[in-house]
């Protein structure tokens, strides 16, 4: 397996790309082509939706950033982390824990988020 530290921070990087041709790329690149992305607000079956999952994100919070939190754990073929999604300087608007599951030849497989903190509202 590539190395897990690696491949989460391209992951993270997935959701700041804002240029589509690049994102979906990066996308193509990292995923399984039927990877599977899950949270409270959303499922994302393929590359495709995934792509369109994070354009979506992107749309509702401009101008936010999405960072680790703190060290990735991981083993086997699972890794666990914490993000953040906020403006520069400022508190986090969101908070994360993702489960990425990664495949035997290192792309991700599947990935199921969970919010620890949301806007009211939201």
């Amino acid at each position: 397996m590539k190395n897990i530290d690696e491949l989460i921070a391209r992951y993270i990087a997935t959701w700041n790309e804002t240029d589509p041709a690049a994102r979906r790329a990066a996308i193509d690149e990292l995923w399984s082509p039927d990877g599977v992305y899950t949270d409270p607000m959303a499922v994302a079956t393929g590359t495709a939706a995934i792509d369109a999952t994070i354009a979506a994100v992107q749309e509702q919070f401009p101008g936010f950033t999405f960072t680790l939190a703190g060290p990735v754990d991981a083993h086997h073929n699972i890794a666990r982390f914490t993000w953040e999604l906020a403006q520069d300087g400022a508190e986090a608007l969101v908070v994360g824990f993702d489960v990425a599951v990664i495949t035997a030849d290192g792309r991700i497989d599947s990935v199921h988020g969970f919010l620890d903190k949301i806007p009211t509202g939201a």
